[in-house]
């Protein structure tokens, strides 16, 4: 519009012809009446909710604007661009009266895993004819994580009866009737679980320490190099890892998330988060370093169920999982392969289960373990 006024203008004067000057002034008064309607910026406020912040991939996530008008008059009609995992969405909000709001709904684009972040809103007006825009970003950021979708998985019972007299460790979970050990009374405790002897002799108040004892840890390990997945294998195995964290947490289990690159988590949330991020990578070493990464997490006071995620294994690996069995409770194998290759190999001693998609691994784990 700056270049027309300036053209036609000019044009008009080299021309001899008023007309065009006429266009030319016009089109230059337009632009200082756009100039001087954004001069005078409404004084807004934005108020912005998502619900839910966690969500599993194919769930939907809706996000909230509540926006006022904090001024003292009228402020024009609005378009709001909000830009989440390189989507831009552009919502237009009405013109808002002095001391009056409007409340704009929206869903966000969050069909695949992974970790949102949603940068601030970015708050912008225009003049009535669309030829100037300004903005500004209001609010702080916000972050999303799309969980993997997971399965319906059945869990192996393993380790034996609850023995109230077994072996007990400090990191068993509380609530159980074994006794593990007398420790410094916090508020909260049972008083009727106070130990007035220890109490007496060391003139602090002691309280036993009751834990449920010989409960089998779970442990899963994705494999998280990048052979073993043709295609999008990975996926379906970050989604079966993620079913067996969810399922471990249904039953009570304790639970630990190893992935072969050596991040961890020990609890379903946090295991979830990890694998709403995780991806594979050429340099990781897969389980060729398997017995590194479980030494810790087996003794003698504590049995440990080894569940793990992965493509296709070779003989080696199939040798090393066999080599690991006798330290554990029980051994798991999933295994996404490719729907066309032939049957993989299935380690002695170890439940295997191969599947070219996470659904038909569900059904196949479900129907092996519940017959």
């Amino acid at each position: 519009m700056a270049c027309a006024a300036v053209a036609l203008v000019a044009l008009g004067g080299w021309a001899d012809y008023p007309e065009l000057v006429t266009l030319g002034l016009a089109a230059a008064g337009a632009l200082l009446v756009a100039v001087a309607w954004l001069v005078a910026t409404p004084r807004l406020t934005v108020v912005r909710e998502v619900r839910p912040r966690r969500v599993f991939a194919g769930g939907a996530a809706q996000a909230t604007l509540t926006v006022t008008n904090v001024g003292r008059r009228g402020s024009p009609p609005l378009r709001i661009a909000e830009t989440v995992g390189g989507h831009r969405t552009t919502v237009a909000v009405p013109a808002l009266a002095a001391g009056h709001s409007c409340t704009v709904g929206y869903p966000l684009p969050v069909a695949r895993r992974g970790r949102y972040v949603i940068p601030p809103v970015r708050l912008g007006h225009s003049d009535p004819l669309r030829l100037l825009h300004r903005g500004r970003p209001c609010g702080g950021e916000l972050v999303v994580h799309v969980y993997p979708r997971v399965h319906l998985l059945a869990t192996i019972a393993t380790g034996g009866p609850q023995d109230a007299e077994g072996q007990t460790v400090s990191s068993a979970p509380l609530g159980g009737v074994a006794f593990h050990s007398l420790r410094e009374y916090v508020p909260g405790d049972d008083w009727r679980r106070i130990h007035w002897g220890a109490t007496a002799r060391t003139g602090t108040v002691m309280t036993r320490h009751v834990v449920v004892p010989d409960e089998p840890r779970q442990l899963v390990v994705l494999d998280t190099s990048s052979a073993p997945y043709p295609g999008s294998l990975f996926e379906d195995a970050v989604r079966v890892a993620a079913s067996f964290c969810v399922a471990a947490e249904r039953s009570g289990l304790p639970l630990r998330l190893r992935t072969t690159r050596g991040v961890e988590r020990e609890s379903s949330e946090t295991a979830l988060e990890l694998l709403s991020i995780v991806d594979c990578a050429a340099t990781d070493p897969g389980l060729a370093g398997l017995s590194d990464l479980v030494r810790d997490v087996v003794s003698d006071t504590e049995g440990v169920a080894l569940t793990v995620v992965t493509g296709r294994v070779g003989t080696d690996a199939a040798q090393l999982l066999m080599r690991l069995r006798h330290r554990f409770l029980s051994v798991n194998l999933a295994q996404l392969v490719a729907p066309d290759s032939a049957l993989p190999a299935r380690p002695r001693g170890v439940l295997a289960v191969a599947a070219p998609t996470s659904e038909q691994f569900a059904a196949s784990w479900n129907r092996l373990v519940l017959r």
